[in-house]
């Protein structure tokens, strides 16, 4: 299908009266066709577990205060907070509210949804808070004082736009915004960093950078580390490339750019006297090849000075990749993958080495994520998160060197009786060994006749996919997962497929662009694996994925139909030949390819979804849920109207709901969360149990 020939280029026309005209017919349609007793019950039930107190109120700490954002069914768009360490620490802590998003929506008749915010240390008196309309990438930002619960008259404020600002000091922020014409990139953000001073106009903002229009992204920012202070520029020249500049000032000669000289495809950061380096492919100095998914460290200065003394401090293996890492003040921790499985190291420079030593007194058989640190002003702390598929989260404290100590337990939200996971291998087309962990009752007694003990009947199973991006899936806990699917008796699936950084970067790079079609391969292959195994039949099978997974939803659907029995498909990609030319869908070109270069074109257009499909008398696709949000302005919601749009005109059994408010992650409270989340459990348990009957 040529862009001439596409009939539905009115859908992408997001906020036009008969584009959303031809949503709400079609959002009453698949409500209508799945509402019910069941349904209000298991959203009843999700959102009780979104709104409930006894969740784990993450925080970040920063010098005397612990701050949090909150939401529940009494404060629906959510409250920012903050209290102490002693306070924290206790069953039920007491809350300082800086503020309260619900009275500030209501007050200026705005749908703001919260987007974060950044406050100046060490004094803690004055933040940069960024709302949004709907939950979209773009945000308004404005300056909060905290002592008088108040935003500043006067103060900083930016228009709604996708900005980049960070405080340089409290009369000072690094910018980039939209300044007007040709100020953005061809992507949407911004192209120029300028430096901008309290009490002067926007407009008078003095540029510190200027990028290219077909670069990603420009952004400045200041490391107030006490006798570290620097200024950077980074230079995004596509997804995974960028140019790192240090910003020396001189009085006379104004400011000067340094080149921070890695491979531009590398991850390098600054702490204190060290730079480290993490490399995406194999980076050649000298004599010395460092290998691809490599973390290496060096001193700055003598770096920027022109010393190539790295030193390397995690090197991947067949099984073993790096996955986090994060600064105390005086230590180095590295979170690394084994198979999926996560381990923690502490690593310490003394004199002319590093020291390395494992993380101890860490929960067994879950997966750890470190959710902060703080190496300004509260030492060597730390905060993990353990989880896993059966394991509620448990957030962790501890500081490098002394005892590890579990400060907060989250509830279980469903019941675990009789099940277990495992972790099964699916051999790809080329060969490729890949993981996927599988959730399941492991006794099937009354399953379809068969005894106590026994291995449990095929029936309805989930698989859920993402593999783009260097994005790694692993193990947590989700109380909706659990009771809306689980505890009905279905079977979970999360399948580890290339695209993903789960062994680091060359499992993500070997799909780039022309190499795409392996992610998909390796989605089927896990799918062929568990009908092989017993798991599942094709017809009990149902596939979720949302954004770039949403992609592969709309790939699975048109060319391994046979495969499935239902696919939820959520704020997807699916018209690969205009990707690039809606939103933010320019930035993404180094991971699928250009489709305007005819050469490209030809391997994108083997799989694009929205020019792939046929009516039933072709291939006859299992039904599918399309859900989308109006408010995304990443993900172009014409992707997903479009799509239903042809599949209705075909006759193929096709549902569809859009959200008017939720941004990209589709839902601006706790309240649509629990109804778009019940909407796709629901659709694919009603769906997929009516296959399971007829195959008893």
């Amino acid at each position: 299908m040529s862009i001439a020939e596409d009939p539905y280029l009115w859908l992408e026309e997001v906020t036009d009266d008969t584009a959303l005209d031809w949503v709400r017919t079609r959002n009453a349609a698949t409500t209508d066709s799945l509402a019910g007793d069941e349904f209000d019950a298991i959203e009843a039930r999700i959102r009780e577990v979104l709104d409930t107190d006894a969740r784990i109120p993450y925080a970040r700490h920063r010098g005397d205060y612990l701050y949090n954002f909150w939401r529940d069914a009494t404060h629906v768009r959510g409250l920012w907070r903050r209290t102490t360490m002693e306070e924290y620490r206790t069953d039920s802590p007491e809350w300082d509210v800086l503020l309260d998003l619900d009275a500030i929506a209501d007050a200026e008749g705005e749908n703001w949804v919260w987007s974060g915010a950044q406050v100046l240390r060490p004094d803690q008196k004055i933040a940069l808070v960024t709302l949004s309309r709907g939950g979209a990438d773009a945000t308004v930002v404005r300056e909060f004082d905290l002592t008088t619960r108040t935003f500043e008259d006067g103060g900083f404020y930016v228009p709604e736009a996708k900005t980049d600002i960070g405080w340089i000091d409290a009369d000072t922020v690094y910018i980039g915004t939209d300044f007007g014409d040709g100020s953005l990139t061809d992507s949407g953000y911004p192209r120029i960093a300028k430096k901008w001073t309290r009490g002067t106009d926007l407009s008078e903002a003095e540029t510190v950078f200027e990028g290219k229009a077909s670069d990603i992204s420009i952004s400045a920012w200041h490391d107030r580390t006490p006798g570290f202070e620097r200024d950077f520029v980074q230079r995004a020249t596509d997804f995974y490339n960028a140019e790192l500049y240090l910003v020396r000032s001189d009085d006379k000669s104004g400011d000067e750019l340094v080149l921070v000289d890695v491979p531009t495809d590398a991850t390098a950061s600054a702490h204190g006297q060290w730079l480290l380096v993490r490399t995406m492919t194999d980076w050649t100095v000298g004599d010395t090849t460092y290998p691809a998914g490599a973390l290496l460290a060096t001193d700055f200065d003598a770096f920027v000075g022109g010393s190539r003394d790295l030193t390397v401090l995690f090197a991947p293996d067949e099984h073993r990749s790096l996955h986090q890492w994060a600064w105390t003040e005086n230590h180095l921790l590295v979170v690394t993958l084994v198979d999926v499985a996560t381990e923690l190291r502490v690593l310490t420079p003394r004199g002319g080495h590093w020291e390395d030593r494992p993380l101890t007194g860490l929960p067994e058989l879950t997966s750890i994520e470190i959710v902060g640190t703080d190496s300004e002003e509260n030492g060597d702390e730390f905060f993990l998160s353990s989880s896993g598929y059966l394991t509620p989260a448990t957030l962790l404290y501890g500081t490098v060197g002394g005892g590890v100590e579990t400060l907060k337990q989250a509830p279980s939200f469903f019941d675990t009786t009789g099940l277990a996971v495992v972790q099964h291998f699916a051999t790809s087309e080329d060969g490729t060994r890949i993981p996927y962990f599988v959730v399941r009752k492991q006794d099937a007694a009354g399953q379809s006749g068969h005894s106590a003990g026994s291995a449990p009947a095929p029936g309805p199973t989930l698989l859920y996919g993402y593999g783009g991006f260097e994005i790694s899936m692993t193990p947590s806990y989700s109380g909706a997962t659990g009771l809306a699917w689980l505890e009905r008796g279905g079977t979970y699936v999360v399948a580890n497929i290339r695209g993903g950084g789960e062994y680091g970067p060359e499992w993500h790079t070997q799909v780039l662009r022309a190499g795409r079609h392996k992610v998909h391969e390796d989605f089927a292959a896990v799918a062929r694996d568990l009908v092989e195994r017993g798991i599942t039949t094709p017809g009990q099978l149902g596939a979720q994925g949302g954004s770039n997974g949403g992609l592969l939803m709309g790939i699975m659907l048109t060319k391994y139909p046979e495969l499935f029995g239902a696919i939820v498909c959520q704020v997807p990609l699916l018209d690969m030949k205009r990707y690039h030319l809606l939103l933010a869908g320019a930035s993404w070109v180094a991971e699928y390819g250009n489709p305007d270069d005819p050469e490209e074109w030809a391997f994108i257009s083997e799989y694009s979804p929205y020019q792939n499909i046929v009516g039933p008398e072709e291939k006859n696709y299992p039904p599918i849920l399309v859900a989308t949000s109006t408010r995304d302005d990443r993900v172009h919601p014409g992707h997903a109207r479009k799509m239903a749009a042809r599949l209705e005109e075909l006759g193929q059994d096709v549902r569809y709901f859009e959200n008017i408010e939720g941004g990209h992650g589709g839902a601006a409270d706790n309240a649509q969360l629990a109804f778009k989340t019940t909407l796709s459990f629901q659709f694919l348990w009603t769906t997929l149990s009516a296959k399971n009957e007829l195959n008893a």
